[in-house]
């Protein structure tokens, strides 16, 4: 298999920190993205303009996206899943929204409180009202790979709904197996399904690392073509439907295997190590990337 160039999504700032008990004070995720960008992360994921009420760690998602110095050539993503939150974030000088469907209905239901179809409808304005003002949506399909509530997904639902993103204007799906579930044959059977319907250049793998299977489900998706990964420095970002459970994919161990298949990336990766134990210093906590606890930092 030959590999050239992987774009990486980092996703800690928000999908890592959203779960985070105690609060990260605003200029420590500043400095996070900041860091990170300089990294030679291409997109890195900033924020969250949700109800503080249901995420209060992202309370205070526009000072973040104000304040951040952003690098050019970098995307700085932010979800927006209404309306509401699509003012707020444009308002605050969002460049790229992103919106998130499930591939399980009793997900749906208990994540946002709708089905399937429902969630779709709510998006597609945001869908129309980002491509009015210039705005760039990124597409998200939760439990592509296993629900926590109905078990096993069948790809011919994923591709239903990552081709309904696709189709309303998201410029990529991310596929996401929420609860770490998935193996790589699984993962082929679901990617193929999903490039029936939607070009693979346009699809993104996200997946986690509950039974240690992310980095042979990313190696999977690599033979099937997809060159789009999310991950999250030092692993941040724990699986809240099984406890003690690692969530997403470290970024370090991510770029340590890409490194060694020759694919650019245009990550370094003693920088990315750095800023994951500084990091998991101040939210007093222990990487739980494999590379970044073997890595030796000059």
């Amino acid at each position: 298999m030959t590999v050239d160039t992987v774009r990486l999504v980092e996703v800690a700032p928000r999908d890592g920190l959203q779960n985070e008990p105690r609060e990260v004070p605003t200029e420590v995720k500043v400095e996070l993205i900041e860091r990170l960008a300089d990294a030679g992360l291409p997109a890195v994921e900033a924020t969250a303009f949700v109800s503080p009420k249901w995420v209060p760690q992202m309370a205070d998602h526009a000072e973040v996206l104000e304040r951040i110095h952003r690098k050019p050539g970098v995307d700085y993503p932010v979800l927006a899943p209404n309306l509401k939150g699509f003012a707020s974030a444009r308002a605050a000088g969002a460049t790229e929204v992103a919106i998130f469907g499930a591939a399980s209905e009793a997900f749906s239901k208990k994540n946002i409180n709708c089905s399937i179809g429902e969630s779709l409808e709510r998006f597609r304005p945001i869908a129309d009202e980002a491509k009015k003002h210039g705005i760039r949506v990124r597409g998200y399909v939760s439990c592509v790979l296993g629900c926590p509530y109905e078990g096993e997904v069948a790809p011919e639902r994923v591709a239903e709904v990552a081709s309904s993103l696709y189709e309303m204007g998201c410029y990529e799906v991310s596929l996401g197996d929420t609860i770490g579930v998935g193996t790589p044959g699984k993962t082929r059977a679901m990617i193929e399904a999903c490039a029936k319907r939607v070009p693979i250049e346009k699809l993104a793998g996200h997946y986690h690392d509950t039974y240690g299977q992310a980095l042979a489900n990313i190696y999977a998706s690599l033979e099937m073509g997809v060159r789009t990964f999310d991950a999250s420095v030092a692993g941040l970002g724990g699986c809240p439907y099984a406890a003690g459970a690692s969530g997403n994919v470290a970024t370090e161990d991510v770029v340590y295997m890409l490194n060694g298949l020759g694919a650019r990336t245009g990550v370094d990766l003693a920088k990315l190590v750095a800023i994951g134990r500084w990091i998991c210093g101040v939210l007093g906590r222990e990487p739980s990337s494999k590379v970044n606890k073997a890595f030796k930092l000059a």
